[in-house]
């Protein structure tokens, strides 16, 4: 029976292999397997390479290239340094967390004060977060940027705590994260469904994370960049010309930005966002606390204990017995009678208003949703943990699956495509927004893999396609390029434009490892480790050859290879559920970019 056919034939219930199973307890960096002394040499320096780059409360991707804290970074980075320090990992999401705007987004820098203005850009004194951002609930104390990343923390928070469930509990740390992480994906869900289709959508490629992936060209061919003598790049004092985006690439990067920015943050039209008295209504405080869950355990308020009845023998979860759900939330994240939690009203979700996020670009991606529904599953967890159900949070999840698939899935190529919502749709006042499939092949549109409520045909297809001439994933390539092999804007070194990265690959590999293809996953986790070593744990390399590209001793490389190495996946599967959690629907766990 071939790789294909096992998966389809994959029995309904399965364990999910995504974190293996160890001993509880503080984590450490162990012996390896006999015969292997190479590995224990990976693992020291791996998790040298964190310690070098850790500032005294976080992670800085790069020292160099990249000084600051960045969002989705400090989730991986977090993931991998469990397993060396699970209260450094700990303290790593604490402190992005504590620069959450008042609306929930968690922006996707975090500024050092004590890095001079000049050492990168777009710096604090561009997105004047703390003046621009007030509406919005940008905190006063810490300077950040306004735009948003890929939402890996929940997964994060929750691998995190299953490193070291006692100390986790000692801490606190859960019950602290939760009401924080609620606010970051109700921020998502209501106030960035551009569309109206339940999907989020990103309002600059530099919130994706794939920065100057192909998929972006179309929807930023609609940008006029901003002028090149408006702005100096200093990603080019660190990173090779050709390796990095363009400089017409960037003037339209720093033009979005600039606009969204001049709007006051305001996402996608939506009307009385700036309240006269400074106020952000979506559950936040100015310094940067959300309200988010109305319990001082933590618990959201969608997952209270009374959820825990049954009805008929079935749970109760986030919906009514026709199938709604049943906290007051429509689908696509309207409040019933049509006003929305962040203070929008009915119709404010569509795409418009003036330099608003979403005005000219708004494009809903496969691997941003697929991580939010990956997070959904483990708020679920952490509610569980808690005392609640994470009933209504799976629920949820599933809803969205189905919503990912229905608008971004196209059987015939087998794989997943962004939708740009500015681009071919005759009639931009409908709801849901059409838009238009961006035919470019990205690595975005096989990170759904990872996904454990996926249709098992959509898997099956999704693995051959990463196996096909596209991606070529164990003939010509061992780590999954960025970009199509065989598509004209491929370029093996030129940022996401065809190079392979760690991120994506060790995604890739949990993806195979659930949806039952161990043979496959255990070659992409070797590969991994191989070229993570051989390359100085690069940012990314060339996916044919491995050379190393951007800059080396990268944090989240290191950390991913750490989290690889800790224990033997191929050895047991673990079940996400964790410590005194029942299994259920399965969590998959888990910079890029010029990073904004």
């Amino acid at each position: 029976m071939d790789r294909t056919a096992q998966l389809i034939a994959r029995p309904a219930e399965y364990a999910v292999a995504y974190d293996p199973a160890g001993p509880p307890g503080p984590p450490h960096l162990g012996a390896p397997a006999p015969g292997t002394p190479h590995l224990a040499a990976l693992r020291r320096r791996a998790a040298s390479v964190l310690a070098g780059n850790w500032t005294g409360t976080s992670t800085v991707p790069s020292p160099g290239l990249y000084p600051h804290q960045w969002s989705w970074d400090s989730a991986f980075i977090a993931i991998g340094l469990r397993h060396v320090s699970p209260r450094r990992a700990q303290t790593e999401l604490e402190t992005l967390l504590d620069a959450q705007w008042g609306d929930g987004r968690i922006p996707h820098i975090v500024f050092n004060p004590s890095v001079p203005l000049d050492a990168y850009f777009p710096s604090p004194d561009f997105w004047r977060s703390s003046t621009a951002g007030r509406a919005a609930g940008a905190p006063r104390t810490v300077q950040t940027s306004g735009i948003v990343q890929p939402p890996v923390h929940a997964l994060a928070a929750w691998l995190v705590h299953c490193a070291d469930p006692g100390l986790s509990r000692a801490r606190g740390f859960l019950t602290r994260v939760y009401p924080r992480l609620a606010a970051w994906h109700r921020y998502l869900l209501h106030r960035r469904d551009l569309g109206g289709g339940g999907l989020v959508s990103v309002v600059h490629p530099w919130e994706q994370g794939m920065d100057n992936a192909p998929s972006w060209d179309a929807p930023l061919a609609r940008v006029a960049p901003a002028p090149a003598r408006s702005f100096r790049r200093a990603d080019l004092d660190h990173g090779a010309p050709e390796d990095r985006p363009t400089d017409l690439d960037y003037g339209r990067y720093v033009r979005l930005a600039t606009e969204y920015r001049d709007a006051g943050y305001r996402d996608g039209g939506v009307r009385d966002s700036a309240y006269g008295d400074g106020r952000a209504r979506d559950g936040g405080h100015l310094d940067g606390r959300a309200r988010d869950g109305g319990h001082r355990d933590g618990r959201d308020e969608n997952d209270r204990d009374q959820n825990r009845g049954t009805k008929d023998g079935r749970p109760q979860g986030g919906r009514d017995e026709d199938g709604r759900p049943r906290d007051g939330w429509e689908q696509g994240g309207r409040k019933k009678g049509g006003r929305e939690q962040g203070g929008g009203f009915e119709g404010a979700s569509g795409v418009g208003g003036q330099g608003a996020g979403g005005a000219e670009f708004a494009v809903e991606d496969p691997a941003f949703n697929a991580l939010l529904i990956a997070s959904e599953h483990a708020l679920a967890h952490i509610a569980y943990e808690l005392g609640a159900t994470g009933t209504a949070r799976h629920a949820r999840a599933e809803r969205l699956t189905a919503a990912l698939v229905e608008r971004l899935w196209d059987p015939a190529e087998g794989m997943f495509f962004c939708r740009d919502l500015r681009g071919g749709d005759p009639d931009p006042g409908r709801r849901p927004l059409t838009g238009a499939l961006v035919p470019e092949r990205g690595v975005s549109g096989l990170v759904p893999l990872l996904l454990p409520g996926l249709p098992r045909e959509v898997a099956a297809a999704l693995v051959r396609t990463l196996r096909g001439p596209h991606f070529g994933l164990g003939t010509t390539t061992r780590l999954a390029p960025s970009y199509d092999l065989l598509g004209e804007a491929f370029d093996p070194h030129r940022y996401w434009r065809g190079p392979a990265w760690f991120n994506t690959s060790w995604l890739l590999e949990r993806g195979l490892r659930l949806h039952g293809d161990e043979t496959g996953a255990d070659a992409l986790r070797r590969a991994v480790l191989d070229i993570a070593d051989t390359s100085g744990f690069a940012e990314y390399v060339d996916p044919y050859t491995g050379e190393a590209c951007g800059a080396t001793g990268f944090s989240w490389t290191a950390a991913l290879t750490l989290d690889l190495l800790h224990d033997d996946t191929t050895s047991g599967t673990g079940v996400m559920a964790g410590p005194g959690i029942p299994a259920g629907p399965g969590i998959t766990a888990l910079k890029g970019g010029d990073r904004g």
